[in-house]
């Protein structure tokens, strides 16, 4: 799976289930947390559907707002667990 194609799938995750809606601007490289998108709540969500999306386990260590606050930070940290499995 490319970057770009878990990119997309996670972006409409979060329109669908955060931003209610595809008129909201989303930048790919938009702090989630960081302008409301997302709160403490839907980043457990986020991981439970990136978990299941991609079939991956993330490790405690691994979650870390570095790692999910952006569709970008996202698109790139679960193409390198799906690479190294």
């Amino acid at each position: 799976m490319t970057r770009d194609q878990i990119g997309d799938a996670t972006r409409q995750y979060i329109r669908k289930n955060f931003l209610y809606s595809d008129s909201q601007p989303l930048a790919d490289d938009q702090s989630l947390l960081g302008t409301g998108v997302v709160d403490s709540t839907g980043i457990l969500e986020l991981i439970t559907f990136l978990e299941e999306e991609f079939s991956l386990r993330f490790k405690d260590e691994e979650l870390v707002a570095d790692n999910f606050d952006s569709v970008n930070r996202i698109s790139a940290f679960v193409e390198r667990k799906l690479t190294a499995s």
